[in-house]
């Protein structure tokens, strides 16, 4: 797939009021019907950005990043039940998942051929919004790297209630695991984050997010 064809465009908004609300009978049809998942698209990009720059701070990744979320759900639409979650908690999961894919890949390779091809459909306009949503989330991604200390489990329960802002069930959907399973993690990752980072560990974080961490 080349360039043209993996990136999206990032820069889009959404009216936040109708964001998880598409009817569950019709998401399925995202993965065949071009006007659906256009539709789809439009209702989401905004989130799952936002995800994404709580994580990456450069923004030709943050672009690729989030196309390659949105390809994903091209093959993984028929895997997402309402019961267990909403539409944004799914989101996060698969995000969570390209993000740590993306992270091994960078592990052995500093540049790919497909990022390269992607930079350049990137114009000005594009990286100045990008950075701006880079700059608006740097809280955010203070507070996810002041994290790292924790267990990787009990850490990603956390980000997602506590940055993230998803329920304790949303966050155990997008993980997978059971609720109760989520409530003990978050509960673990509380203390030690009491006891690991404190507030001072990060001192750009408005004072209701440290709160949430701790």
């Amino acid at each position: 797939m080349d360039g043209g064809e993996r990136r999206a465009d990032v820069t889009a908004s959404a009216d936040p009021d109708k964001v998880g609300h598409r009817r569950p009978g019709s998401f399925a049809r995202i993965a065949d019907d071009p006007d659906a998942f256009a539709s789809f698209y439009r209702e989401h990009v905004t989130a799952v950005t936002r995800f994404v720059v709580r994580r990456v701070a450069d923004p030709h990744t943050v672009a690729d990043l989030t196309a390659d979320v949105f390809l994903a759900v091209i093959g993984s639409a028929h895997t997402y039940r309402p019961g267990r979650g909403t539409q944004v908690a799914w989101l996060y999961g698969i995000a969570r998942n390209v993000i740590a894919g993306e992270r091994r890949r960078a592990a052995h390779e500093l540049r790919t051929a497909s990022r390269i091809a992607g930079r350049r459909l990137l114009d000005d306009d594009d990286i100045a919004r990008l950075e701006e949503r880079i700059d608006a989330e740097s809280p955010g991604r203070a507070a996810c790297q002041a994290l790292a200390v924790l267990p990787p489990d009990e850490r990603a329960v956390l980000e997602l209630v506590a940055i993230d802002g998803l329920q304790v069930k949303d966050a155990a959907a997008a993980l997978g695991i059971r609720q109760g399973t989520a409530r003990v993690r978050l509960h673990r990752a509380r203390h030690a984050a009491r006891q690991a980072i404190g507030p001072p560990a990060v001192p750009d974080a408005p004072p209701t997010e440290v709160e949430n961490l701790a």
